[in-house]
This record gives structure tokens, C-alpha cells and sequence, in this order.
């Protein structure tokens, strides 16, 4: 058995999805933990709202505790290019599980606080100092916090990374700004709520193509994704080409992207602005160090986004959940002893840094030439055994590894992609060491 650490609380900042999970696997080890977020909830958080199923197996107490909220699962998936080139796949089983923060994140903090997690809302944390002996964090309102060691699940804009230098900013190419509005089905609904609706490279009728080839695409996204009572739409572009390309107001993207769907005939009903929240999405890839001393990032703060499907919940709860344990297994009279944060850094690697590294190459190599997306979208319904990997992936019936190895075997192009991809990780690692 090992030895339970005995050392001061631990602090978590932030209670989403990596918080809240990294808040439940401490105290369930019979740590004292103090989750500090500076909202009360329930709260809203914009956000796509969309998790693989494979976070059932991963997270074994989901399936109980999710009958407390409304769910909706989705086995069919609907992919269109940049040309209007489109593909569905479909499962045999719910390949994608939709749920709203609101519900979701109440949901996860309730699991942590059962645990025996102490719950501190209205602590918005505006400083942070890290000592060889501990941590303190300080509020908006005066109020200090001593920790042992502290996990920063504080969001894209983490306060923690910034203020102890571990992340100063992410630069505008590792961002995404995604355009969202989460709208009750009265007023705006899909025509078709089993289906999962993604469009890559989305250009609508509110995007000019500044282009010198015809090669070039937009560097964005757009989607449905339908709720049980509410419906997710949002598109969204990486940070640095919004910022150069389009001279468009997020509101007035989203707006048109609606009005361009409503005429296709995809929805029924209009936008509802009150309901619209813009927000960014670290795409970048993991940092190359998620923490130092004393200090854990996870979700997205230290960048655990899949960066080609912007999917960022399973890895917010994986990274909480390997930094909740990286904490546990240290000695119980000294909690960094071996190391805290490379202890963290590897067991992170191990389990996700892969898939993200490859998803920063996938999403760079598919988006350099829009020629790659429409084949990648027309050989989906040609080739089922590929859609099955993709699937059992997504369910959980196959590890990433696994799936990879089958799927660059059957693009050359795409492994050598990833083999630069995964070399300029691995320089960048070594340039901050």
C-alpha cells in the first residue's frame, strides 16, 4: 500500500471538468483539498458542450452520475469540406456524448465535494507565489491561500501560469476563437438532432477567401451540435487568421453562418445574440512543461486541447485526474519528492501527450491545402474499415496507439507529417530545459 501524503492542503484553481476531477481523485486519497473557482454554481461556460464516449471507460463513475443531468448521445456524424464536399459516418453505438457546462461542470463539482473536496466560490485568484515550502495564492478580495502544491485548472488565460512564469501567453497561431451560441430548441433547433454536424475549412457566405492559390482554405471550423432541449452552433477560426483575414465582428460571422444554414435548410428558427459567447481555445498542443515545483497546469491551461477537432473536455478530466495522482504518489513526508512535475509531464505523455502532438500535425497538414480535407472527406464512406478505427477510437474500444498505427499505414504523407511534428515537440521541449 502506498503511503498517504500528509502534507498541507492542496489547492486546485478552477472547477471545470480538469479542476473538479483533479479536486475528486485527491480527496477520494484522502488528501485535504481546497477547490477555489471564482464563480458559484451552477455557472455557464461557453463551450461546445461535446465529449467522445470513450470518457465512460476512461472515468468508470460517469455513467451513474450522469442520470443527474440531461444527456444526448449521437451516433451518426455529418463532415462537409471547404468545396461543399460532404461524407456521413455512422456508428452502431454512441460514438459522442452532448451535455451543457452548466449542467455538466455543477455535475463534476457535486462528485468532488461528495468526495470530501472543500468547495471556496467567489475566490477570483489575482496573484500567486511559489516558495521551496508551499504556495499562496491571493483573491480579488484580499483573501490568502496557503497550499502545499497547487493545480491550475484556471482556464486558456490561466492567472497561476501567468503570474509564476510558467505560460506568459499563448501566441495567436496556438489559439482558436470559437464564435458560440448554446440556444434553446424553441427558438432555434436542427432539422435533424441525431446527427453530429462538422464543417472544416468553412467558408460561408460572410468569409472572403484572401487567397494567391487556389490551394488555400480558411483556417476555421463550423458546427451543430445537437442537446436534449438546446442546440450548440458555433464556427470558429484560429486566432491569427481571424485576426488577418476576416474583417467581420464575431456576432455578424455567427449570424450569417445561421442565416447560411437556415437557407440549406440544416436549422429552423433564428440566432439569439443574448446567447451567443465568444471564446478561445488553446490549439497549440500541450505545453512542453505543464508544471514546475510545485505547481500542476491542467485542461486548458496547460494546453490539453485536441487541436483538429477542438475537443477539450476528456482531456481537461485526463489531465486533472493525472495530476490529482502525480500529487498522491508523492512521499508522504515530502509531496514533490522525485520530482512532482516531471512526474506529472510523464504520466500526461503517456496517456495523451501523443494523440495532442499529432492532432497540432493533423490539423496543419490537413489545413496547408484544401485539397487534403476534400479527399480526407470523400474517402470516409469508401473506406469502412478506416471509419471503424476512427469509431472504436472515439468509443474507446481502441487506443490512440493502436488507431494511429493503422491509419498512417495508409498515408504515407500523413506519417511523415507527424514524424516533423513530433521532432519539433521534442526540440521545443529541449530549448526550455
Amino acid at each position: 500500500m502506498p503511503v498517504r501524503p500528509t502534507f498541507a492542503p492542496v489547492l486546485v484553481v478552477g472547477a471545470g471538468p480538469a479542476g473538479a476531477t483533479a479536486a475528486r481523485t485527491l480527496a477520494r486519497a484522502g488528501v485535504a483539498v481546497r477547490l477555489l473557482d471564482r464563480a458559484a454554481f451552477p455557472r455557464n461556460k461557453p463551450c461546445g458542450g461535446g465529449i467522445s464516449m470513450r470518457a465512460l471507460r476512461r472515468f468508470p463513475y460517469l455513467p451513474a452520475a450522469l442520470s443527474r443531468i440531461p444527456t444526448h448521445t449521437l451516433r451518426r456524424l455529418y463532415l462537409q469540406g471547404p468545396d461543399g464536399e460532404s461524407a456521413v459516418i455512422e456508428s452502431a453505438e454512441p460514438a459522442a456524448l452532448m451535455i451543457r457546462r452548466v449542467e455538466f461542470d455543477a455535475l463534476l463539482v457535486s462528485l468532488a465535494v461528495e468526495a470530501g473536496a472543500e468547495l471556496v466560490t467567489g475566490a477570483d485568484v489575482v496573484q500567486a507565489s511559489q516558495t521551496s515550502d508551499g504556495v499562496a495564492l491571493t483573491t480579488r478580495d484580499g483573501r490568502r491561500f496557503e497550499g502545499s502544491i497547487v493545480i491550475a485548472a484556471d482556464g486558456v488565460h490561466s492567472v497561476v501560469a501567468r503570474r509564476l512564469g510558467i505560460n506568459p501567453g499563448w501566441p495567436a497561431a496556438s489559439l482558436a476563437l470559437d464564435m458560440m451560441e448554446e440556444t434553446p430548441r424553441a427558438a432555434l433547433r436542427d432539422v435533424d438532432p441525431s446527427t453530429l454536424w462538422v464543417a472544416y475549412g468553412y467558408q460561408g457566405t460572410a468569409v472572403a477567401l484572401h487567397r494567391s492559390d487556389s490551394r488555400a482554405m480558411p483556417e476555421g471550423y463550423a458546427y451543430i451540435f445537437p442537446k436534449r432541449d438546446h442546440v450548440n452552433i458555433g464556427i470558429g477560426y484560429v486566432l491569427s487568421y481571424f485576426r488577418s483575414k476576416l474583417d467581420r465582428a464575431p456576432y455578424d460571422l455567427q449570424r450569417a453562418f445561421i442565416d447560411d444554414l437556415r437557407s440549406r435548410g440544416v436549422v429552423v428558427g433564428n440566432s439569439e445574440r443574448r446567447n451567443f459567447t465568444p471564446f478561445l481555445i488553446p490549439v497549440g498542443g500541450p505545453l512542453a512543461e505543464p508544471g514546475r515545483g510545485r505547481v500542476l497546469l491542467a485542461g486548458d491551461a496547460g494546453g490539453f486541447v485536441n487541436a483538429f477537432t477542438a475537443e477539450g473536455i476528456y482531456y481537461a478530466m485526463v489531465s486533472g485526474d493525472l495530476a490529482g495522482r502525480a500529487v498522491v504518489q508523492g512521499d508522504g513526508a515530502d509531496p514533490i519528492a522525485g520530482n512532482l512535475a516531471t512526474r506529472y509531464r510523464r504520466a500526461c505523455d503517456r496517456e495523451i501527450g501523443l494523440e495532442l502532438r499529432d492532432s497540432v500535425s493533423i490539423q496543419r497538414h490537413l489545413f496547408s491545402d484544401r485539397q487534403r480535407i476534400a479527399r480526407f472527406i470523400r474517402q470516409a464512406p469508401r473506406h469502412p474499415a478506416i471509419a471503424t478505427v476512427i469509431l472504436d477510437y472515439a468509443i474507446g474500444r481502441r487506443s490512440y496507439r493502436s488507431a494511429r498505427r493503422r491509419l498512417i499505414s495508409r498515408s504515407p504523407r500523413l506519417a511523415s507529417s507527424l514524424m516533423l511534428q513530433r521532432a519539433k515537440f521534442f526540440a521545443r521541449g529541449l530549448s526550455r530545459r
